[in-house]
């Protein structure tokens, strides 16, 4: 339902973009049948560039002119992505549309990466096939976020449509790997993307979302020694084995400590996230059921707010402060004191964070309440392109559809009326916020 829109021009772009519901949803599942599953360092390309050629095709046909390029590998020593990254097959794909002049650009982003499906089997639908049933769209990928992406696309199709040219130019941007990484988005600020603001179609429940947390994440490794499991084993000091599994446990509570610290720590609250979080995911230890196994490693899942975030744009001092605790804990054991901790660590995926009152976060709050939508400003937990795009001059929110709680899961799905109220939103915002140029 239409509550209040500024101009008739907005009511031709809304009821265009309308009148391709269809559209919209064929697009969706056009993008959902690329197999474009998040990778591994090492792993092969698959369809990502048939779908940012699809995607180029489309904008040219609005008059985008488009770049497709494959970015350097990252090389060595920058803690914000992984080393030796080769986007060899997976290129990015920036697309600006000239305004007439004279007004802000706007930057549209999304990710074309879709995490693996796992579990086959438990799908109703094929996965890497959308498919269209009940007022919703499936497949991997439908909400995170190639239903958004779509969305995009419809939201400039029915500016087009409708006849309207924007006074400022549209930057349209997808990208690779953030579900890995985030080195798609990297690559692209790298290469000078960039716009007066910008919108990331990740799903948000048609809310803004103006703040995430970031991940520095600890591999830990912590040494046993390798003895008969079925034998009484002497003291450690005598030559006796030392179960690595049993020495981790204390390294795990340390985690569980710390998590419980910070959750009452002034500088880890916010206003809009959780405080920051340290979550054991994944061990592994031993060789044999009967040896007592030599090592055990444990990565952790840690999360950062943006106010954690250092003069240099890292979180060196949550990493600092993790090892300190860590060893700290394990200096009360004799053993680990004579064999210390072993450290790895993941890309410093960065926090960030834009002031809720920002110019385009108010519009498209304004634009969704007139087209009947509750828009309230929330924050994500997980990380998202945003920040990126936010720490290097273009802030940058989220705006997406509902159904965040099928995100990963089986059966993902986006609701096909939410894809058309995102596009709605999505072109009247970039009415009202790069102009509409003045009719001849």
């Amino acid at each position: 339902m239409l509550v209040e829109l500024g101009s008739r021009d907005e009511e031709r772009v809304v009821e265009a973009i309308r009148a391709r519901k269809d559209e919209l949803a064929g697009l969706a599942c056009e993008l959902i049948a690329f197999d474009t599953s998040a990778r591994l360092p090492g792993d092969p390309a698959r369809d990502e560039e048939p779908l940012q050629r699809a995607l180029e095709g489309r904008l040219a046909i609005l008059g985008g002119e488009s770049r497709v390029w494959e970015p350097e590998p990252t090389g060595v020593g920058n803690r914000h992505y992984p080393d030796d990254l080769d986007f060899k097959g997976r290129p990015q794909l920036v697309a600006t549309i000239p305004g007439a002049g004279g007004g802000p650009s706007m930057l549209l982003n999304g990710h074309i990466d879709a995490v693996p499906v796992d579990e086959p089997d438990l799908w109703t639908v094929p996965p890497h096939k959308g498919t269209v049933k009940d007022g919703f769209v499936y497949g991997r990928g439908a909400n995170d976020m190639k239903g958004g992406i779509a969305a995009l696309v419809a939201a400039l199709e029915g500016l087009a449509s409708a006849g309207v040219k924007l006074a400022g130019d549209i930057v349209f941007c997808t990208v690779t790997d953030e579900e890995s990484s985030g080195a798609g988005g990297w690559a692209a600020v790298k290469n000078g993307v960039s716009a007066s603001a910008g919108i990331c179609a990740e799903p948000t429940d048609l809310n803004v979302c103006v703040a995430c947390r970031g991940t520095v994440c600890p591999t830990i490794t912590v040494r046993g020694r390798q003895g008969h499991a079925e034998i009484v084993q002497p003291d450690w000091r005598d030559g006796g084995a030392v179960n690595a599994i049993e020495k981790a446990q204390l390294v795990i509570d340390a985690a569980r400590r710390l998590r419980d610290e910070w959750r009452l720590r002034p500088d880890h609250q916010h206003p809009l996230l959780h405080p920051g979080d340290i979550v054991p995911t994944v061990i592994s230890a031993g060789k044999w059921h009967v040896t007592y196994p030599a090592s055990c490693t444990i990565r952790f899942d840690c999360q950062y707010l943006p106010g954690h975030v250092d003069e240099q744009g890292t979180g060196w001092a949550v990493q600092d402060e993790i090892v300190a605790w860590m060893e700290q804990a394990a200096a009360t054991d004799p053993w680990l004191r004579e064999h210390p901790l072993e450290w790895a660590w993941s890309s410093d995926v960065v926090p960030a964070e834009i002031p809720p009152d920002s110019p385009l976060v108010a519009v498209t709050r304004r634009c969704a309440e007139d087209l009947g939508r509750t828009c309230r400003v929330t924050g994500f937990d997980s990380w998202h392109d945003a920040a990126t795009f936010s720490t290097h001059g273009t802030p940058t929110f989220s705006f997406g559809p509902r159904d965040f709680g099928t995100i990963h899961g089986v059966d993902e799905r986006v609701a096909i009326d939410d894809l058309v109220d995102v596009a709605s939103v999505v072109a009247l915002s970039a009415m009202r916020y790069c102009g509409v140029a003045a009719s001849p």
